[in-house]
């Protein structure tokens, strides 16, 4: 709670200078619109790509999967969850990245210890 207090107080002195918060709010905006994180799953049988909003942008399927979806029931639902656990580990990662990127932009703007829990209140 100490830790949520200290955060929160971090950001009352950062809307002293909305000038600042806004550039930094515009820089992350404009890097997770630009962000592009891959995830995988069978070995590569599938990939996603997502943006750092969380946006699926692109879906690849090896063609042996696509071919043998038209034939065969279980194929179907093998692509199923291969497509869900791509987009899923796609997330996964580009989250990890947002936040990271976020902690860098705190830090960045002298909030030093704080940038952990910043990223984890913002985002």
């Amino acid at each position: 709670m100490l830790d949520k207090l200290k955060a929160m107080q971090a950001l009352g002195s950062l809307m002293k200078n909305k000038e600042q918060l806004a550039e930094a709010g515009d820089r992350i905006k404009a890097k997770m619109d630009a962000m592009r994180v891959e995830g995988e799953a069978g070995g590569g049988a599938c990939r996603a790509i997502v943006n750092g909003k969380m946006k699926l942008l692109d879906l690849t399927l090896d063609p042996a999967l696509l071919s043998g979806m038209a034939v065969d029931d279980k194929t179907r639902e093998l692509a199923t969850t291969l497509i869900k656990d791509a987009i899923n580990n796609a997330t996964d990662n580009a989250q990890r990245q947002v936040q990271a990127m976020i902690a860098k932009e705190a830090e960045e703007m002298g909030l030093g210890d704080l940038a952990p829990q910043l990223g984890g209140l913002l985002t």
